[in-house]
């Protein structure tokens, strides 16, 4: 391929991005070796986006110059799309949205075929939403059968577990948005139903709230809870079934407080920015929450980096730095209107997982342009994130990008045409006849950009900057500080850099108590957790201004915050007109490392039970990323009791460390602890050197003897569920620390995200 590239712009990576496109988004060859380099990904996508052009008359060389537009685009880190679009785009599976919604009706056939739907969607690496607000509550007759239903939460279990048997391939994990009217009869159940963090491991939950709702909450009135049968009053024993919508918002935001979910929709202020609600209005989004869709739409979103969208000026008056950043207006306005170009493209270049999709997702065109670098952006330009200037020009920078990504979508209309159902929007006056002639429906949208903003080098859509300085996890343990390049940039101009102060800094991430640091340069490189959960919001709010769709933005909350601030920012949301919220106070899905059956009194020790002279066994071999591994087990009364490992030829460290994790399993067996908490503790556990095998990846030699143990020893019992990734602090693929953004878990350094 290199051949074709007709361009001597090689990619701008920093090690970690090229690290993150190794795992998860360069071609590889069926022994899992990469068969391609970076810029030949960058140039594949590129091709692929810029060939529907000549659908719309453009010549062979047109085409070519567009190609070239796209990949310097790319390359130069100036737009990146969504990760599907990166992954599949110039490849057989062609599937390149990152999100769907998908309808459920109240039939058993309208669910099951949901389920399958959302089955092939996450197989081709989207991410699904759904409204459940359709199905009938828990408790009510089944006329067809004589039964009774099972009601919403119970059909979220079954999409969860067929999400987590599809895995995508390795490349990305299923992800769901579920949302209930918060006038549903089984809204309570809903509420609470992730305060055990093992249930519907593949959802974001959200409370769908309509205004008058919250109108009762503020006078602590009560309200009619509806069947979604009749749309009446929900009756039990003849009598309608009343809630306080005060005390329901409260329970919303004590489990929000306890476990970061459920968020909460603004369904009135999201069907504000519906672009045709004569056809029918929002009930569901996308799962991070910041692009609604009707049923069978798609969402195809694109991210603008910031922090590539400066000029440098002389600055004379400055000795210790000459120049200055300013924001170069015409490059924004360029990149706006090839993204714009892109992601229409996108559409057309689309492989949709089923022929709705196609038919929905061309009806109405909706794109995604939004941005990320927010924080980049401001740190160079010497903007604190948690200051009035930075709200007011991130509300001109948005109004910038909305006003030219509108007239680049006008444009393509004159050449394209309207979207097919423009004559229904509220671009078209009927009265009239007339309207406002535009390609796409919708054209903004804020995406979390998690992992995409690892390629660029940026940081994530508009969160501040997560910390200054952390510790990264490389091959045998070895541990690198990770500095923020600007602030690395600035110490050494300022004169205050080392190492060793980087490496205190990582301790929290934070500079605000570092003494060394200067107070205005701490001003400038505020993190997350420095920031007051009001700033966080009006930030949010100052975007979402300027944006077709929704914002997405995680308002983070220190671990000793009140479930009053919770419902402070709650309230604070809603009347800053954002169209939904999504809160997540420190620490509150930390799991406990293990658990034991009991716990011992004060000065009694836990009893380790004495090895018989003879025990029964099995030894299996299983493949791993560092050779065969024989794991022997051996049971006393059907129990595992020990277990030891052989591994081949690769070397005496991998084998002292085969060595003493088996010793510390049969401590842990020895001791009473439970089998599925140490193969939950194991399972999942990266390590540098991964393989596949029937039955799925082996990601190390811990998560072999996991999967040895599971196989004999769980599957097919009636056992607890192993709790999985989500209420873990590494990486399951690669032990990197997880993070918490835009209701995903996201690694910085392997680009693993679970939402």
């Amino acid at each position: 391929m290199e051949k074709e590239i007709r361009t001597e712009l090689e990619p701008q990576l920093t090690a970690n991005a090229i690290k993150v496109l190794e795992r998860r988004y360069l071609i590889k060859d069926e022994n899992g070796k990469i068969i391609e380099t970076p810029k030949e990904l960058f140039w594949r996508v590129a091709k692929a986006l810029a060939a529907p052009d000549a659908k719309f008359g453009a010549t062979g060389e047109e085409v070519d110059a567009t190609t070239r537009e796209f990949y310097e685009m790319m390359a130069n880190l100036e737009f990146t799309p969504n990760s599907p679009t990166m992954m599949n785009a110039g490849r057989p599976l062609g599937q390149l949205s990152a999100c769907f919604v998908l309808p459920v009706e109240d039939t058993m056939e309208s669910i099951f075929d949901t389920v399958k739907h959302a089955a092939l969607i996450h197989k081709s690496g989207g991410g699904t939403g759904f409204s459940f607000a359709r199905l009938r509550p828990k408790g009510s007759m089944v006329a067809s059968t004589s039964g009774v239903a099972s009601g919403p939460v119970s059909f979220m279990k079954v999409v969860n577990a067929a999400t987590e048997a599809v895995k995508q391939g390795g490349t990305r994990r299923g992800a769901n948005m579920g949302m209930l009217r918060v006038d549903h009869p089984d809204i309570l159940d809903f509420i609470t139903v992730k305060d055990d963090l093992n249930e519907l491991i593949n959802f974001n939950i959200s409370v769908v709230i309509p205004n008058e709702f919250m109108e009762k909450v503020e006078k602590d009135q009560d309200y009619d809870l509806i069947d979604p049968r009749t749309k009446k009053p929900y009756l039990k024993d003849n009598q309608p079934v009343r809630l306080n919508a005060r005390k329901v918002f409260r329970l919303i935001v004590e489990h929000a407080w306890k476990t970061g979910e459920p968020g909460v929709m603004f369904v009135d202020k999201m069907n504000e920015g519906n672009p045709s609600p004569k056809v029918a209005p929002y009930e569901a989004t996308n799962p991070c929450g910041e692009q609604p869709l009707l049923p069978y739409e798609s969402c195809n979103l694109g991210s603008l980096n910031l922090s590539r969208m400066l000029k440098t000026v002389v600055d004379a008056s400055n000795p210790v730095q000459p120049y200055k950043y300013e924001i170069d207006w015409d490059k924004l306005e360029k990149a706006a209107e090839k993204g714009v170009h892109f992601l229409d493209n996108v559409i057309e270049a689309n492989k949709y997982p089923l022929p709705e999709i196609d038919k929905w997702t061309k009806d109405l065109r909706k794109i995604g342009l939004g941005v990320m670098g927010w924080a980049d952006m401001l740190s160079l330009l010497e903007i604190p994130y948690d200051s009035e200037a930075a709200l007011r020009l991130g509300e001109e920078v948005m109004s910038f990008i909305k006003e030219k990504a509108h007239s680049a979508s006008r444009k393509l209309a004159e050449k394209r045409g309207v979207f097919p159902l423009w004559k229904k929007s509220v671009f078209y006056d009927e009265e009239k006849g007339t309207g406002v002639p535009i390609r796409n429906s919708t054209v903004t949208t804020i995406a979390p950009a998690g992992t995409i903003s690892i390629i660029a080098g940026c940081s994530s859509g508009i969160e501040p900057v997560f910390a200054v300085s952390y510790v990264r996890n490389v091959m045998d343990n070895t541990k690198l500080v990770e500095v923020n390049p600007y602030f690395e940039k600035k110490a050494k101009e300022r004169g205050f850099y080392s190492e060793e102060l980087m490496q205190r800094i990582a301790q929290t991430g934070s500079v605000a108590h570092i003494p060394e640091v200067p107070e205005d340069i701490k001003r400038i490189f505020v993190t997350s957790h420095d920031i007051k959960p009001e700033w966080h919001i009006q930030m949010q709010a100052a975007f979402q201004k300027f944006t077709d769709n929704a914002v997405s933005k995680t308002i983070n909350l220190a671990e000793e915050a009140t479930v009053e601030d919770v419902e402070t920012a709650y309230w604070m949301a809603y009347k800053l007109n954002c169209k939904g919220v999504t809160v997540y106070r420190d620490g509150c899905r930390k799991g406990q490392v293990l658990s034991f059956q009991k716990e011992p009194q004060k000065g009694e020790d836990v009893t380790i039970k004495e090895r018989p002279d003879l025990l029964q066994g099995f030894t299996e071999k299983i493949k791993t990323g560092y050779g065969n591994l024989y794991v022997t087990v051996n049971t006393l009364n059907g129990k595992p009791f020990e277990v030891f490992a052989q591994i081949g030829k690769s070397g005496y460290t991998t084998m002292a460390d085969t060595e003493a994790v088996c010793r510390l399993i049969s401590l842990a067996f020895r001791s009473g602890i439970k089998l599925e908490s140490v193969v939950e503790q194991l399972v999942g556990i990266g390590g540098s050197s991964q393989i596949f095998q029937e039955g799925g990846i082996v990601t190390s030699i811990p998560d072999a003897i996991a999967k040895v143990l599971k196989k004999h020893f769980i599957n097919g019992k009636n056992t607890q569920n192993l709790r999985k990734d989500i209420d873990l602090e590494i990486c399951p693929d690669c032990g990197g620390g997880l993070v918490f953004k835009e209701g995903c878990l996201l690694c910085q350094e392997c680009g693993f995200s679970r939402c």
